[in-house]
């Protein structure tokens, strides 16, 4: 019973927070997304998910910056049915992979837009959704996922510009 019980406070939309990740969660809570941008000569790629090194050039040269927060969408899928809770609250939802204005693609989540109305191509802006959102739970961290350690959590998602 208790097994059970603990199974069903696991939240499966939430990030475990580290280190290296705190500066990328603490600016999504503050409204700000950002990106890892390589400092070495002659690359410069910006990238997504964070990562402590550049995925082009394998420099380990790299740094936070702002990202403008725009996007285009480059492909959606509706999600019918999901059992990770909080996930099952919130079907039907929009899965999507954007490409931000840097450069990189970044997997996401579509809000504010019926499935009909979306586009290839169609132009998005980010906006942050508490970990509460949505369904599932209250505002905040949740038992289950020790990264969070009960701090509020904006997950980054899009609308249409």
């Amino acid at each position: 019973m208790a097994r059970s019980a603990a199974r069903s406070a696991a939240r499966f939309d939430l990030p475990e927070v580290d280190d290296f990740t705190r500066p990328y969660w603490d600016a999504a809570a503050e409204g700000r997304l950002l990106l890892r941008r390589c400092r070495a000569e002659g690359c410069g790629a910006a990238h997504h998910y964070p990562r402590e090194f550049c995925p082009s050039c394998w420099s380990e040269d790299v740094g936070w910056e702002p990202a403008t927060g725009r996007a285009t969408l480059y492909t959606w899928s509706v999600v019918h049915r999901n059992d990770l809770p909080p996930f099952g609250d919130r079907v039907p939802y929009v899965a999507a992979v954007v490409d931000l204005a840097e450069g990189p693609r970044m997997m996401t989540e579509i809000t504010d837009c019926p499935e009909p109305e979306l586009r290839i191509g169609m132009p998005l802006v980010v906006h942050f959704r508490e970990a509460g959102e949505g369904g599932g739970g209250g505002k905040g961290g949740a038992e289950g996922n020790s990264g969070a350690e009960g701090a509020a959590v904006a997950v980054p998602v899009f609308r249409p510009a």
